[in-house]
C-alpha cells in the first residue's frame, strides 16, 4: 500500500507540473499577441475608413493567392474598415481571346480593344472573374456584392488616346472615367457589404461600353469616395528605384517625386502610377504598389510595422518640409512604426 505521505508527494508533484506547464503554454501564444498588439494602433486609426484595392496580376490566377486575398479583405471587413474592391481579368481575358482566334495588342500599356474584343472583356470581367471572387469572399459570409461600372452609373466614360513617339494612337473602345456616381456603393458599405467592381464603363457620347484601365479606375473611384487609402495589387514588389541596374524598391515618395519619375518608367507600371498620382492629389491620404504574389501582402501592408511594397503620400504643404526620406527602404517617421 502506499503511505499517506507518498500519495500526497504525487499529488503535490503532479500539481507543480501542472503549474509549470502553464507559463509554458502561455508562451507558446504570446507571438500571436505581440501581432494583434502590432496591429492596434492601424487598426484604431483605419476604423470606419474606406479601403480600395485593385485586385490583379499573379494573384488573380494562383489558387492560394485568390483565396488568401479573399481573406484580407474579409479581414478588413471585420476589422471595421470599408474595403471596396475594383478589378481587371488581363489573363483571363488573354485566355478567352485566344481560344476565340483574337489578337491582342497593347500600346502604351493599354489594350487596343475592338468591338469584338469588347465584348469578349465585358463577358469575361463581369461573367467569369468578378462571380469568382465574388463566390470567394462570400465563402465567409453575406458579403460580396458584384457590380460593373456600367451599374448605377457607377462610372462614365470617354473615349481614351494613347500618344507613342509623338503620335496619337486610337485604343478603340478603351475609356478615361470622367465621372463617378458612388450612390450605389456608398449604400453598400453602409449596409456592411463589400462592393466589387468589374472595370467597365458606358460612354454618354455614343453609349457604347468602353474598357476601363483596372487601375485607373480603382484611383478614380478612391478619389470619388474620398477613402484613407488606394491599394494596387501587382507583380513586383514595388517601384523599383534603379530599373533594371537595380532591384531595390522605393518604400515610400511624394506625389511630385513620383511625376519626375513617370517618364521613365516601364509601360505597364505607368498606369499603376498614374492611378496612385491621381489618387494622392486627389484627397486619397495614401496610395500603395504592393506585391499580390505574397500571401497576405494586403495584411502585411495595413496592420505592420514594416509594411510592404511602395506607398506614395501627397506633397506636404509649403514650408512643411518632409518627416522622413525617400528612397530604397527609408520609411518616413510621420507615424507610429514608420510607415502612415
Amino acid at each position: 500500500m502506499s503511505s499517506p505521505s507518498t500519495g500526497a508527494t504525487g499529488t503535490h508533484g503532479d500539481a507543480a507540473e501542472s503549474a509549470g506547464s502553464a507559463p509554458t503554454r502561455r508562451h507558446t501564444a504570446l507571438p500571436k499577441a505581440r501581432i494583434l498588439i502590432e496591429a492596434l494602433p492601424w487598426l484604431t486609426r483605419h476604423h470606419g475608413r474606406t479601403v480600395v484595392i485593385k485586385f490583379g496580376g499573379n494573384a488573380m490566377v494562383d489558387e492560394e493567392l485568390k483565396a488568401a486575398f479573399a481573406q484580407d479583405v474579409v479581414f478588413l471587413r471585420h476589422a471595421g474598415l470599408r474595403p471596396v474592391v475594383v478589378h481587371g481579368g488581363g489573363p483571363q481575358i488573354n485566355a478567352q481571346l485566344d481560344r476565340l482566334g483574337l489578337t491582342s495588342e497593347f500600346r502604351a500599356g493599354l489594350r487596343v480593344t475592338t468591338p469584338e474584343t469588347m465584348e469578349v472583356v465585358r463577358m469575361v470581367l463581369a461573367g467569369q472573374v468578378q462571380r469568382e471572387l465574388v463566390g470567394l469572399l462570400n465563402r465567409h459570409g453575406p458579403l460580396a456584392v458584384g457590380m460593373t461600372g456600367e451599374d448605377a452609373h457607377l462610372m462614365t466614360a470617354t473615349r481614351r488616346w494613347a500618344e507613342v513617339d509623338g503620335e496619337r494612337i486610337d485604343l478603340g473602345r478603351v475609356g478615361d472615367v470622367t465621372a463617378i456616381d458612388t450612390g450605389a456603393v456608398t449604400a453598400l458599405l453602409d449596409d456592411g457589404r463589400i462592393p466589387v467592381i468589374s472595370s467597365i464603363a458606358r460612354s454618354t457620347e455614343d453609349h457604347h461600353v468602353y474598357n476601363v484601365n483596372a487601375d485607373t479606375a480603382a484611383a478614380a473611384l478612391a478619389a470619388a469616395l474620398g477613402a484613407e487609402t488606394l491599394m494596387v495589387l501587382t507583380d513586383v514588389e514595388g517601384l523599383y528605384a534603379d530599373w533594371p541596374r537595380s532591384e531595390e524598391v522605393i518604400s515610400e515618395l511624394t506625389a511630385s517625386e513620383l511625376e519626375q519619375l513617370l517618364p521613365g518608367l516601364a509601360s505597364g507600371m505607368v498606369p499603376k502610377m498614374e492611378g496612385c498620382l491621381h489618387a494622392v492629389r486627389n484627397g486619397v491620404r495614401t496610395a500603395r504598389v504592393i506585391d499580390g504574389r505574397v500571401q497576405h501582402s494586403i495584411l502585411l501592408e495595413i496592420f505592420t510595422d514594416e509594411g510592404v511594397g511602395t506607398m506614395v503620400v501627397p506633397d506636404p504643404p509649403p514650408g512643411a518640409g518632409r518627416t522622413g526620406h525617400t528612397g530604397p527602404g527609408t520609411p518616413t517617421h510621420s507615424e507610429p512604426g514608420g510607415r502612415p
